[in-house]
């Protein structure tokens, strides 16, 4: 007998006749002799429903209310869900994350988990009950309700998974496991049977939507092998492990592609010891992230900075920015949202000559401009126009990717 964790995303449970699926997948690993512990997410587009009656309301909601409201979405799933386990047999209760004993930070709207008093749960199990816990949410010191931000109900269900020490955490999605690129766009592309922590977590960072990257960092801290697979075509998906078979072998695991990416650049800043600290810091005190980096060698006494942040916190940066000029040398800021960033994956990549070069020239020979470039042991992205960019992972794909 083992221990599973089982995460059931939105599509997964979106109707009746999904949720009795996902009903009789808990049904048979328990059968199995597995004790069960699952994780849903709100049913199909509840989250993006509640967030249209706020906006109904006010345009500048309090965060601490939305937690309060989009909470309300797994609660409906994990009580349906919990209903159609008892109809099919199963005994099963549902908690709220609280109630699973979930405490949080005081960050509304994107918490993190300090930690999880698993004793109701471990509980609820020995009593032979299947436990169903609503994923994205916990309880902060004050007692308020909290959520995980994007993919939280992922970070929940991985959480969970360490904290009982399970042999297992299965992730449901609606694709049937971890792709070489989004099929969606890229019809060659191939499922991998398995792929390491490292490179699951730059995808995932990437832009890759299958798995949150908070969730993934979890799996890897506490060795959480991870598993994901359909929940609507039952065959086997893709395992998540620090080590895989093929550690030298498949070079590129995956090209991914993100459009949620503004290029910033702030031009004749002054070159002296100091500066980039006063630029980079003012954007880190509004809990921006920066991502890649250039700077000019200068002319003259003069540098230009150029870096890239998320489209949707571009505005603020320019604000901050814009307030802080006259410190920065009181050059002209530029923004620009029509870019994207696409990247290929892979261990290794340090040690192979000529990666780079073939990536440029696949590129190169689809007349696609680099705006941006940044490497890494495991990855390399570039910036480019934003309506290449699916252009680009196909031309890419074919390169590395047969």
């Amino acid at each position: 007998m083992g221990l599973i964790v089982q995460k059931f995303g939105g599509t997964s449970v979106a109707n009746r006749d999904r949720i009795f699926n996902v009903a009789r997948i808990v049904a048979d690993t328990r059968n199995a002799g597995n004790d069960v512990v699952v994780v849903v997410s709100a049913q199909g587009d509840t989250t993006d429903d509640l967030i249209a009656k706020a906006a109904e309301i006010t345009h500048d909601p309090s965060k601490r209310e939305m937690d309060m409201l989009l909470a309300t979405g797994e609660q409906i799933s994990v009580s349906l869900l919990a209903m159609a386990l008892d109809s099919v047999g199963v005994p099963a209760i549902s908690l709220t994350g609280w109630q699973a004993g979930f405490q949080t930070d005081r960050t509304y709207t994107n918490a993190r988990i300090k930690r999880i008093d698993s004793e109701r749960i471990e509980s609820e199990l020995a009593r032979n009950r299947v436990v169903v816990v609503a994923g994205f949410q916990g309880l902060n010191r004050m007692e308020d309700i909290t959520t995980l931000g994007r993919g939280g109900s992922d970070t929940s269900a991985v959480a969970i998974a360490a904290a009982l020490h399970a042999d297992r955490c299965q992730i449901y999605t609606d694709v049937e496991g971890v792709y070489t690129a989004d099929p969606r766009y890229i019809k060659k592309a191939r499922k991998l049977p398995e792929i390491t922590f490292d490179e699951m977590l730059e995808l995932a960072t990437l832009g890759a939507q299958v798995l949150n990257n908070r969730s993934v960092e979890l799996a890897k801290k506490y060795g959480v092998e991870l598993e994901v697979l359909s929940s609507l075509n039952p065959m086997p998906g893709t395992i998540v492990k620090e080590v895989t078979s093929e550690m030298e072998g498949m070079l590129i695991k995956g090209v991914a592609k993100d459009t949620n990416v503004a290029v910033i650049s702030i031009m004749e800043v002054p070159d002296v010891p100091g500066m980039s600290f006063k630029v980079f810091g003012a954007l880190a005190r509004k809990k921006i992230n920066v991502d890649i980096i250039l700077q000019s060698t200068g002319r003259g006494d003069n540098k230009d900075l150029i870096f890239t942040v998320p489209k949707n916190d571009a505005e603020i940066a320019v604000a901050v920015l814009k307030e802080n000029q006259v410190r920065f040398g009181g050059g002209e800021i530029y923004v620009d949202k029509d870019v994207a960033k696409v990247s290929v994956v892979g261990a290794g990549m340090q040690s192979h000559s000529g990666v780079a070069s073939r990536m440029f020239e696949a590129l190169y020979e689809n007349n696609i401009n680099i705006r941006m470039i940044s490497t890494s042991e495991i990855k390399i992205s570039v910036i480019i126009k934003l309506d290449e960019a699916d252009r680009a992972m196909a031309a890419i794909h074919d390169e590395f990717i047969q």
